[in-house]
């Protein structure tokens, strides 16, 4: 396996990122095991084969992995379209390409192409660190909009230390968490997963939909959707989703656009939302 420090200076040049990659994953800050194991029971281990972009991988056996909870760039900026995906992809073989690796079960056992959906441990020296709290660190990786909550709180913060101290691809503007006071920007996302910023406007209900609104407009704004059959869920750690009128939020998911101009993101888990700083 190609060194963590080579292979990830060797990925932040090709991306054109500032990351600051540290030692190798198991002494890392001389950081320990989450305490509590992100997923549930161990579905599987065995020897990383070949690294198939930057949160899929192929085991010694045959099967494909897909690391679960994490978003990593699936296009990169206007200037280099493959950089992003090429360094997250170099990083996920500096931590773990020819390791063994030990798979937890993510909520879903495996996605609609049939790759196993796992939270994936690396094993070192008869411990075991995780990849997605390591790739998210270094800021190759966002969090993604399914999380388990037993470590939800640990990534998130961990992902906004990589954020503000510009690592991987945090150190792109492209990448940076967009204004919801330029609804033009968000909508030029539509397709891709992003994280949007700003002050709510209303919150209103109808049917069986909450929808929490960045703007007052009826077209020409971003609009946070939640159903109302997950409220329970946001409420149940402290979300009051008819609360967030006049607070600032920043909300991650998928930008869909709803008729000619206006953007709509999902929200069906309550860690997709943050109150803002």
């Amino acid at each position: 396996m190609t060194g963590w420090w080579d292979a990830c200076l060797a990925a932040a040049f090709a991306a054109g990122l500032t990351a600051t990659c540290g030692k190798a994953p198991a002494l890392a800050d001389e950081q320990q095991p989450l305490a509590q194991a992100c997923g549930g029971d161990e579905i599987a281990r065995g020897m990383v084969r070949r690294i198939l972009d930057g949160r899929t991988f192929v085991l010694d056996d045959g099967r494909e992995v897909r690391l679960a909870a994490i978003e990593v760039p699936t296009l990169g900026g206007p200037q280099d379209p493959a950089a992003a995906p090429k360094a997250a992809a170099a990083a996920l073989d500096a931590l773990a390409g020819g390791d063994e690796v030990v798979l937890r079960r993510a909520e879903s056992g495996s996605d609609r192409y049939g790759r196993l959906l796992a939270y994936a441990y690396i094993v070192r020296d008869g411990d075991q660190f995780l990849l997605q709290q390591e790739l998210i660190g270094d800021g190759f990786a966002r969090l993604g909009v399914r999380i388990a909550s037993t470590c939800s709180g640990d990534l998130l913060s961990r992902e906004k230390a990589a954020r503000e101290a510009k690592l991987g691809l945090w150190a792109d503007p492209y990448y940076g968490v967009l204004n919801a006071e330029i609804p033009s920007d968000v909508l030029a996302r539509r397709g891709q997963f992003a994280l949007v910023e700003g002050k709510v406007a209303s919150v209103r209900e109808s049917g069986a939909t909450i929808y929490v609104n960045f703007g007052r407009r009826r077209s020409g704004d971003i609009t946070v959707t939640v159903l109302k059959q997950n409220e329970r869920s946001f409420a149940a750690v402290g979300l009051d989703l008819k609360a967030l009128a006049g607070r600032r939020i920043r909300v991650r998911g998928w930008i869909e656009q709803r008729g000619e101009d206006r953007a709509w993101i999902e929200a069906e888990r309550p860690e997709q939302i943050e109150i803002g700083d």
